[in-house]
């Protein structure tokens, strides 16, 4: 498996503007985000370490679970018509060892429950 960058543990040098980045999504967060986070933060989902809006290279993903490395992704409007971009964008993290799901934000909203369930058995597939 490769190897990947975040901030603050491998390069701690990262791109500042890409920390500043992640910091404004972090408090511009959605409402699936913020539901979701309740659900993955502080260990609450088996134990798992998740951290949010994380600087992964040249990218800010949603959620990563170093332990796993896992990334959830969150899908809603803002990516209708970046089918490529988000394709380039997975190839990249797949090539640095990291598996990556997407959850839509509406399944978030309406099945919190299962979506966890699901964030759960991708995190525990390989470890």
């Amino acid at each position: 498996m490769g190897d990947f960058v975040v901030a603050h543990r491998i390069n701690p040098r990262v791109d500042e503007h890409m920390k500043g980045r992640a910091r404004k999504l972090r408090l511009d967060s959605t409402m699936p985000e913020r539901l979701l986070w309740s659900r993955l933060r502080d260990r609450r989902l088996d134990g798992l370490k998740f951290r949010r809006q994380v600087p992964v290279d040249k990218y800010v993903v949603d959620y990563l679970c170093e332990e796993a490395k896992l990334i959830v992704e969150l899908n809603g409007m803002s990516h209708d018509g970046r089918g490529q971009e988000d394709a380039k964008r997975e190839a990249f993290l797949k090539a640095r060892g990291l598996r990556v799901i997407r959850v839509m934000n509406d399944d978030v909203l309406k099945h919190l429950d299962e979506v966890c369930e699901f964030i759960h058995r991708a995190a525990k597939k390989d470890m």
